[in-house]
């Protein structure tokens, strides 16, 4: 058995905006989010804005500052099945059959938060997943970095992980990912796939002969398959 690797953002997911963020508007909305937060998360970026550069806003997740866990957690998997349910691919969905029926684990590793990534690899039927975990006191959210959020070359080490628990190696994996910050990922894997790639992984998967899907489906309920190009 191998793994195939499947990134949320701009990946599984459509759309310019990252679950997250859209995750942050639903808890404004709805008045989760309060003077607390919006001062909490205003801090942090100060604070930390020379210690992260322009990667303060990935590390900043502040704005969950003294929510409960498991409220956070219920309004999460309501938001996934009335919201990003529609946001999620169907030409990826098909990738994922084709590998289950190949006998491949399916398996997402995200930068997402967990809260959003567990309800996510439910609804697609993964068998596992790993996504960024937030610091908590009493089980309520803390205004400091994430314990643990994959990007770049620890992305890597989390995916080769992730496989080993699975059965499988890195090495023989497939990988579906978006963004430059994938590139390492892609590059330690036998079958990297750019996913509706940023100009700069479009660039790198053209000059290393990878595939690329370029088309988005649209929501995998009802929309018509999309098409792929091998670059």
């Amino acid at each position: 058995m191998n793994a195939a690797l499947f990134d949320i953002d701009g990946t599984l997911l459509t759309g310019p905006h990252s679950s997250e963020a859209l995750f942050i508007r639903h808890l404004l909305r709805r008045g989760s989010i309060g003077p607390r937060q919006v001062a909490a998360a205003g801090w942090f970026t100060l604070a930390n804005g020379l210690r992260y550069g322009r990667h303060v806003f990935r590390r900043n997740k502040a704005y969950l500052a003294g929510l409960a866990l498991d409220d956070v957690a219920a309004i999460a998997r309501d938001f996934v099945e009335r919201d990003l349910d529609a946001l999620i691919d169907r030409v990826l969905l098909q990738r994922m059959e084709e590998h289950r029926c190949a006998g491949d684990a399916i398996l997402l590793l995200t930068g997402t938060p967990q809260f959003l990534a567990g309800p996510l690899a439910e609804r697609v039927g993964a068998d596992g997943w790993q996504a960024a975990r937030y610091a908590l006191r009493a089980r309520r959210f803390v205004a400091t970095p994430p314990i643990f959020h994959p990007l770049g070359e620890e992305k890597v080490a989390a995916a080769a992980d992730l496989c080993a628990r699975h059965g499988t190696r890195l090495a023989e994996a497939a990988a579906y990912a978006d963004s430059i910050h994938d590139l390492p990922l892609l590059a330690h894997v036998a079958r990297p796939v750019a996913v509706r790639p940023d100009r700069r992984l479009a660039g790198e998967a053209r000059a290393r002969g990878w595939e690329i899907i370029d088309v988005a489906a649209g929501s995998g309920r009802d929309a018509s398959p999309g098409r792929t190009r091998t670059a």
